[in-house]
């Protein structure tokens, strides 16, 4: 019998010693925690049983269930039951990566069963109950950038790479209205990161979109460290607001084992709507039908992103809706605007001359980005600022496409600029 905890301890010559010994085809192609996979599942279909990962969804009363990507972690008929007394012993919380053995239903059962808890988070299950948790790590501006530039001709990431620089812990909003070229900018920023930055987890997040557009976005994004997980137009809010809260109490584990975890968010607004839906009333009700409780989960999904000083960070990259014609849209802008440390404003003006990106580069910036900017970049991107303030935004993305054009690198262009 292998045991989780004995194999974690071992080397990679003594895994393979281990694993030809107990007739692990092929087992000479896997490596470290792969190779660890493979022998208990291996060791579980030797007994007759299946070897599954999951995510934990700690229920009111104490026991939980394995949620499935493949279900974007709602209940399924293929959830696996996990018993109270093994979440209570190794500390188990809503969100955990859970893997191990489970049994068929017995009779009078719905549900398949987890024999034993084989592996946390790709971890021993014993290392949890050490792990500092997600709300009392201290969250500290973002350090370190996360590099977008990786196509010389993609010029929605070069702009962002330079006048809204993404940092590991940001919280930032996009804020665009109707056919602005959102999607293909979240798309590009997406794919920016699987291309520059594998050990950062990626999890793309539809609420309330069309089905359609969760297939693209799948299909487009790069392989890698990620994910997309949705929750359509034709589900219910209670179902938008369970799909999310899953997604985040994901990120918050990955984040206490010092992963770096970005959230990209389509959209803030109506992520806010449907919490908004399902929130018992008040009696208190504001401006646009928003109940005075209304916004208080998506408040603190929305702040969960953060860099911490003693583990890892959570990005969160979100879409906020503007100029649909609704009011309740425009108060929950208004919400959330100042609560981000940056801020990309889309101007439907530009996409309308078919310019993209369209991005008001004076509306939009970072908090703090010296933290994130070379001297030399801040240096040139005042002098650059300070002229695009003279000229329309139009102007001023044709100017800087122009720019990019004739340069292949950001620093190529601000070295070509004269003092």
């Amino acid at each position: 019998m292998l045991f989780e905890e004995d194999l974690f301890s071992l080397n990679q010559l003594q895994l393979s010693r281990l694993a030809k010994k107990i007739g692990l085809p092929g087992y000479t192609q896997y490596k470290g925690t792969e190779l660890i996979f493979k022998m208990l599942e291996f060791q579980a279909a030797q007994e007759g049983l299946a070897f599954v990962t999951g995510c934990l969804e700690i229920m009111e009363d104490g026991f939980g269930f394995l949620r499935f990507p493949q279900n974007n972690y709602t209940a399924g008929r293929d959830d696996v039951y996990v018993s109270l007394t093994q979440i209570k012993r190794f500390g188990l919380k809503t969100g955990n990566m859970v893997s191990g053995p489970v049994r068929s239903p017995k009779e009078g059962e719905k549900y398949y069963a987890l024999l034993r808890v084989e592996s946390v988070n790709n971890m021993a299950p014993d290392c949890m109950q050490n792990l500092r948790p997600f709300d009392e790590l201290t969250p500290y501006y973002p350090t370190e950038r996360l590099n977008l530039e990786f196509d010389p001709d993609n010029y929605s990431t070069r702009i962002i790479n330079l006048f809204t620089p993404i940092g590991k812990g940001q919280r930032g909003l996009i804020v665009a209205a109707p056919r602005t070229g959102k999607t293909t900018l979240l798309q590009d920023t997406a794919n920016a990161i699987l291309s520059n930055h594998p050990e950062v987890y990626l999890i793309v997040l539809l609420v309330d979109e069309r089905p359609e557009e969760v297939t693209e976005m799948k299909k487009i994004l790069k392989p890698g460290s990620r994910e997309v997980i949705s929750s359509t137009f034709d589900e219910s809010p209670k179902n938008h607001s369970a799909v999310s809260e899953m997604v985040l109490e994901k990120a918050k584990r990955m984040v206490e084992l010092h992963q770096d975890v970005v959230i990209v968010l389509d959209s803030i607004t109506r992520l806010a709507r449907a919490y908004n839906n399902i929130t018992p009333s008040s009696g208190k009700v504001l401006s646009g039908g928003i109940d005075a409780n209304g916004l208080i989960k998506p408040k603190k999904f929305f702040g969960s992103a953060r860099k911490t000083e003693e583990a890892g960070s959570l990005t969160i990259i979100a879409t906020a809706l503007i100029d649909t014609g609704s009011k309740m849209d425009q108060v929950i802008f208004e919400e959330f605007k100042g609560t981000g440390n940056m801020e990309l404003v889309l101007d439907r003006t530009i996409s309308d001359m078919r310019l993209y990106p369209a991005i008001d580069l004076v509306k939009s910036g970072t908090r703090r980005e010296e933290l994130l900017l070379t001297q030399n970049e801040l240096n040139r991107m005042y002098v650059l600022r300070k002229y695009l303030k003279t000229i329309s935004p139009i102007q001023g993305i044709e100017t800087l496409r122009k720019k990019m054009q004739a340069t292949q690198t950001n620093e190529e262009l601000l070295n070509s600029m004269s003092n």
